[in-house]
Order: C-alpha cells, then structure tokens, then sequence
C-alpha cells in the first residue's frame, strides 16, 4: 500500500512539473524572448547592469553585484535571463532558504522598458517555477511594494501568490528611482507552486474578483484629491485600497506618497496582524481581504 501511495505522488509530482516545464515554455514563445539560467560573468554583468537600469539606485546602493551572482549561482541558486536577438529585456534572481522548508527566496527581478507589456515578467516567474519543481521545491517567496497597483495584480492574481506577512520598513532606506527615500515597507508572498489556483493561473486562468460586487466595507479608499481615506472594517470581508501610481506619487508629492504609506500600514497591517486573509486583488485596486478565516 506504501509503495501505491509513493508511486502515486511520485506521477503526480511528476506530471505538475512537466505541465510547468510546458507552461513557462509558452509563456516564453509568447513574449518573444528565449529564457535560461546564466552563470557566465558577461551575461551577469549584464544583468547587474539591467537592475541598476530599472532602480536607478543611488552610488554604492546596488543590490546584487557581479561576484554575488557569479557566486550563488555556482552554488546551486537561481539566475536567469529573458533574451531577444541576444539583447537582455528581463532577469530574475533567486536563491535557497531554509532547507527544511524547501523554499526558494525570489530577491529581484526586473524588466527593461524595451521589453514593457509584452509578458516578459509573466514569463520569467513561470520559467523559476519550473526550475524550482525540478528542485523538488514547492513554496517561492518574495516580496513587493504594497503600494504599487500593478505588482499587486501581478503576484496575487496573474501569478496568484498569497500574502503571509506585512513587514514594516523591510529593507531600511533604498534611495533608488522607484522607493524614494520613506519607509521600504512590504508584502510577503508565498507561492504555492502545486496549488490549483496557482497552476490555474500559469495556464492563463486566474481567479479574478470583482470587489465593487462584494458589497464589503472600504477600509482605506482613495480621496478626490489622490490622498488616502480611512473609512470602516466592519463587515466579514474588507476592501482596502491603493493609489493609482504611488510611484509618480512619490517623484510630484512625497508628502501624500508618505501619508499612504503611513495609511496602508495601519489599515492593511494591522488587518494581518489580526489574522485577516488576503483573498486576492482586484484589477481596480482593491486588496480584498477576508476577516472570516481569522
């Protein structure tokens, strides 16, 4: 009867990762660019060159250098490009967390303005999922601004990623074109890379919510004037909302990017520490949050 059962998951396990290999292939074919590992100084380089490219990051604030990458990814850890005509439109960088856990911590990824609405992110996160089942790795992390409307869609309802912790000031000061210079608050996600939802998604169907049809309190809202709206949590599931584009919000008005990074803290975060539910996103700019499952 062991044997059955090992046999069984064995296929099982089998058959998720070629249906993964086959998905990131696609999405690959799709978005016009081949995909794969790198471990050569120059294609390194140029993916440090790429990062520093998209963050514009301050003198000596860079994230990831050559020799760290040169280094992690001869031990083992995830480096990948996105390429066109052999020009580099979009990289992602990854490496091993606790063993015991058999999860892979998703660092940085990125995609050039020449490479924009195409799919190449989609395409990149879909071919790591793939690496990462041949790894026998079944949980990817990582984490991103909560504030930014279209990386919240992104990670939880396109690659349907689920948020497991709001971490307050994360990183400490970025001082780069994209962050600014307040608090690098963040959304924790994790993958679950053999869930329905998630394999749902990387065929290209996603659970998408309708949040003005849940008839659900908003718990934070946009004013009339782009400034955030603390309004009420008292109805089982809760809709919390972000700005439009935090990011120009930032460069034209550091004072009100500030008061809704003060404003989602309190709202979403303390909705998480009570044990409330991310459900998903919505494509209008709704965290939909379930109280219920607290």
């Amino acid at each position: 009867m062991t044997n059955l059962a090992t046999n069984t998951e064995s296929l099982v396990a089998r058959e998720v990762r070629d249906e993964a290999a086959a998905t990131a292939r696609a999405a690959a074919v799709a978005s016009g660019v081949e995909i794969r590992e790198l471990t050569e100084i120059a294609d390194l380089a140029a993916v440090v060159g790429l990062f520093e490219s998209i963050w514009k990051f301050a003198p000596g604030a860079r994230p990831v250098s050559t020799e760290l990458l040169r280094a992690m990814s001869t031990a083992g850890n995830y480096v990948a490009g996105a390429f066109e005509h052999g020009e580099l439109l979009g990289a992602c960088f990854g490496f091993f967390g606790n063993p015991g856990k058999a999860s892979l911590h998703s660092h940085i990824a990125g995609v050039a303005d020449a490479g924009a609405g195409r799919g190449i992110g989609a395409a990149l996160k879909l071919h790591q999922r793939g690496w990462a089942l041949h790894q026998d790795v079944s949980l990817i992390t990582w984490t991103f601004d909560p504030l930014v409307r279209r990386n919240a869609y992104f990670n939880l309802t396109k690659l349907s990623a689920r948020p497991i912790g709001y971490l307050p000031d994360f990183y400490g000061p970025m001082e780069d074109g994209i962050n600014g210079s307040g608090d690098t608050d963040r959304l924790m996600v994790g993958w679950d890379l053999t869930s329905p939802d998630v394999r749902a998604a990387a065929s290209g169907e996603p659970v998408l919510i309708d949040a003005e049809a849940l008839g659900a309190a908003k718990a934070l809202s946009v004013d009339s004037d782009g400034g955030p709206v603390i309004g009420s949590a008292d109805t089982p599931t809760v809709l919390v909302g972000v700005p439009p584009d935090v990011e120009r919000l930032r460069r034209t008005d550091p004072g009100r990017g500030n008061a809704w990074r003060v404003a989602l803290r309190e709202v979403l975060g303390g909705l998480m520490a009570d044990n409330a539910k991310v459900a998903g996103f919505d494509r209008a700019g709704w965290y939909v949050i379930s109280k219920e499952q607290s």
